[in-house]
């Protein structure tokens, strides 16, 4: 079967506008989260992804009626049936563990085929069980396909966190909507995507305060009706195009932004010495390279982001000295690194940590292991000596919508071939 290939002949200033896309990690939950409703939920601003896609074709398989037009979602509850959700669909992504949650929550039950997604090592998902759990459900695993999960009701209970996930926050605030009585969770998560997912459920009638912060209460209600909400901009497409600019930007502006999502980032470019003007919802970016050297450490929000530090490191290949780049979230998530090493870059990984010293890259062909190493290789590819290929690119396009033609209109030389 004939797949893309990104190719990209390095050395290009970019310079024009960019527009953000919502944020991939909250459509991924409120899409799922939508069938909650009873009446219809129209959501505005989702990316053009194919992760969106797949997922209102899961609603599609409950017998929910979708419209999916320029990034506006309309869909009707009306109908809904529970249904088992086919594996081949929810292996595809790993964000379909939502749905777990969602039909949890509106059904008491659900079957659903195991869950997907970039292989960042391990990513459990025994939090989510836990908090399930916690609510009444009871699940069964014996099948090695599908997970099986009822309740004879939910009820709400204080579930505390061994580990602050957004995922397992999401999920369990999503099921703990309707169940009876006050869920309390503790040790949550705080990222924007988790305050977005409860201002859209809030809007629908649920009762959720806290979210943003580490303890999150929610009172649980009989009845959800529909509502319109606008996903909010995503700060990790934002910052992927804020290093792209720093790469290699004459002058680049990028808006729909939330300045306050993309701090972390903001202060580390900033530590480079990247020049960025900032104002309400955009940003400035040119290049100023060579860079000063920098240590980057992955905390969860509102620390540095874990899939912040894939798109950076080609940055520091322009610094004047080593820099080093840890992370604590996936400490596995380096597979990026062989193929900067195939580009003539001077990296190493050990333990979780990043070594990345000065370097002329050059162009060659990679393989892109999931999402956000696919766009550390493009940015390598905008400042490599040569043509690289990028293979494996259906990982990009689940997080970036129309990069290729974005970058193209910015001024890189960039183009997709069919590769058999």
């Amino acid at each position: 079967m004939a797949q893309d290939v990104i190719k990209i002949r390095g050395g290009q200033k970019l310079k024009g506008k960019v527009e953000i896309s919502g944020a991939k990690n909250s459509s991924v939950a409120i899409i799922p989260a939508a069938l909650m409703a009873e009446s219809p939920v129209t959501l505005d601003g989702l990316p053009e992804i194919s992760d969106v896609k797949t997922l209102v074709s899961l609603l599609e398989d409950l017998n929910i009626k979708t419209n999916l037009s320029e990034g506006t979602l309309q869909l009707d509850p009306t109908d809904i049936k529970n249904a088992p959700l086919p594996n081949n669909k929810v292996e595809s992504l790993r964000a379909s563990y939502y749905m777990m949650g969602a039909m949890l929550g509106r059904f008491n039950k659900c079957v659903i085929g195991l869950p997907g997604g970039c292989p960042l090592g391990p990513r459990p998902i025994d939090q989510h069980i836990k908090g399930f759990k916690a609510l009444g459900a009871k699940i069964d695993d014996s099948d090695d396909t599908s997970m099986k999960l009822e309740a004879e009701r939910l009820v709400g209970a204080n579930i505390y966190l061994d580990i602050v996930s957004v995922g397992a926050t999401i999920n369990i605030m999503i099921a703990a909507t309707r169940a009876e009585g006050q869920t309390i969770i503790e040790n949550a998560a705080k990222e924007p995507e988790v305050v977005d997912v409860a201002n859209f459920l809030n809007s629908l009638g649920a009762k959720i305060s806290g979210a943003g912060t580490s303890t999150i209460k929610i009172t649980g209600v009989s009845h959800l009706s529909g509502s319109r909400h606008t996903i909010i901009p995503d700060r990790i497409e934002a910052g992927t195009y804020m290093c792209i600019a720093a790469a290699c930007g004459e002058e680049m502006y990028i808006d729909n932004i939330i300045p306050e999502h993309v701090e972390p980032l903001t202060v580390k470019l900033k530590e480079l010495g990247v020049k960025i003007e900032s104002g309400d919802d955009y940003m400035i970016v040119k290049s100023t390279a060579p860079y000063k050297n920098v240590d980057i450490k992955t905390l969860v929000y509102p620390g540095f982001a874990t899939d912040l530090q894939q798109p950076i490191t080609p940055l520091l290949f322009l610094a004047d000295g080593p820099s080093f780049v840890t992370d604590t979230i996936y400490p596995e998530r380096f597979k990026h690194v062989p193929e900067l090493q195939n580009m003539n870059a001077a990296i190493t990984a050990d333990q979780g940590t990043a070594t990345i010293k000065p370097s002329q890259l050059v162009g060659t062909e990679v393989y892109a292991s999931d999402l956000r190493a696919g766009a550390c290789l493009i940015i390598a590819g905008l400042l490599a000596d040569g043509v690289t290929t990028i293979y494996n690119v259906r990982h990009i396009y689940r997080g970036y919508s129309n990069i290729v033609e974005t970058l193209k209109a910015l001024g890189a030389d960039i183009w997709t071939e069919q590769q058999a």
